[in-house]
């Protein structure tokens, strides 16, 4: 049975330091090395001497609990899938993927009040593995099937329910919108009506 560290090694490269960075950055508010108030994104505070906040908020999914191993667990499942299969040896890639979508969320944050942008991040490779894969059926709690396209609902759904409050949900649904205009711009846009490859869709060479 393989240890934790032969699980971790096995894990895509992107997806690996993403979730080794989340776990770090939950156990030091854990452990009140920090607090979140050094961790949220403000515009205003990372324009003013702080910015590592624009980087922060991607990282610190909440205090330990089940909400934090809700997500935690999703996004680390369909991000290693979605690494493996639509960016296999092209870790520049997916990395450009993330990159594009944390500018478009932070932007997006002060007009939904976001102070934490992890779970709407972690939302993006979600959506994107789902509507890359809509025929494939997927088990809810082992009583609903539903095909993959219809996960991240069901997924914001649950959100709600474990956080009892929409305001919760409401970073996750911008997630699938951020999720929505990668896949659209990668799957729809290059192949059907450009018919090539964009800076939107592939790395620089520089990354």
């Amino acid at each position: 049975m393989p240890g934790v560290e032969e699980w971790i090694a096995q894990i895509p490269p992107i997806t690996r330091w993403w979730l080794i960075l989340s776990v770090a950055t939950s156990l030091a508010v854990q452990s009140e090395l920090v607090t979140p108030l050094q961790l949220y994104f403000s515009a205003q505070n990372a324009m003013n001497g702080e910015p590592w906040r624009a980087v922060t908020t991607f990282f610190y999914f909440g205090p330990l609990g089940l909400d934090f191993i809700f997500h935690l667990y999703f996004f680390m499942r369909y991000s290693r899938l979605l690494e493996e299969s639509a960016f296999p040896n092209r870790k520049a890639d997916y990395f450009w993927l993330l990159f594009l979508s944390s500018i478009m969320l932070l932007a997006l944050s002060p007009l939904f009040n976001l102070p934490f942008l992890s779970s709407s991040l972690a939302f993006v490779p979600i959506y994107i593995w789902a509507r890359q894969h809509p025929s494939t059926p997927m088990s809810l709690m082992g009583i609903f099937t539903i095909t993959a396209p219809y996960l991240p609902v069901a997924l914001v759904g649950f959100s709600w329910v474990l956080s009892g409050t929409w305001r919760a949900a409401a970073g996750d649904l911008v997630g699938c919108l951020v999720g929505h205009i990668g896949w659209f711009l990668r799957d729809v846009w290059a192949r059907e009506m450009v018919g090539g490859k964009t800076f939107l869709t592939e790395a620089p060479a520089s990354v």
